[in-house]
């Protein structure tokens, strides 16, 4: 695999950064400033040999910016490349079907997801997750609507559904 780039935005839930391929598809992102955090989280087999740095990601970076101030659906058709078992590569492609201020139980993601049954596999899809934002796990709530887990941090979860509620 040939080097990635990278770029880092302030955004209000905090510093974002995505790594993206020669292509501008995501490889990995999440609100952190450190781009070597996001690099164990790409598969093996699309894992870069290394990283250039930049001042920002065009398309990406636009997303990203638009999404944080207000518009919802800048993320939906950002390219992402990302791979795993059959069944997370799909649940990964199912969640960006779940529209922003609808969140979902993993319970409900599961049964998207065409397993009903396989709750904890669709849990694991979202722990597994390395483009957040992009692949929207923040959307996954437990069964009794409390956050669960998000690598991020609960803080970063709670401001994206917030930010993606519907106004009253």
């Amino acid at each position: 695999m040939r080097p990635a780039i990278t770029a880092t935005v302030d955004t209000p839930a905090g510093p974002f950064t995505a790594v993206v391929d020669d292509d501008g598809a995501v490889l990995a992102s999440g609100w952190t400033a450190d781009s070597g955090a996001l690099v164990p989280l790409i598969h093996a087999a699309l894992r870069p040999s290394g990283l250039r740095r930049a001042a920002d990601l065009g398309a990406v970076t636009r997303a990203v910016v638009a999404y944080h101030d207000g518009d919802l659906t800048a993320i939906d058709d950002v390219p992402v490349h990302q791979r795993s078992g059959e069944f997370i590569t799909h649940a990964w492609k199912v969640l960006r079907t779940v529209p922003a201020g609808t969140p979902v139980t993993y319970t409900r993601y599961a049964a998207l997801a065409g397993r009903p049954a396989a709750v904890r596999a669709a849990a694991q899809a979202c722990a597994r997750n390395p483009a957040a934002l992009f692949i929207p796990c923040h959307r996954v709530l437990r069964t009794d609507g409390t956050l669960g887990g998000f690598r991020w941090g609960l803080d970063v979860k709670e401001w994206l559904l917030r930010h993606e509620a519907p106004a009253p």
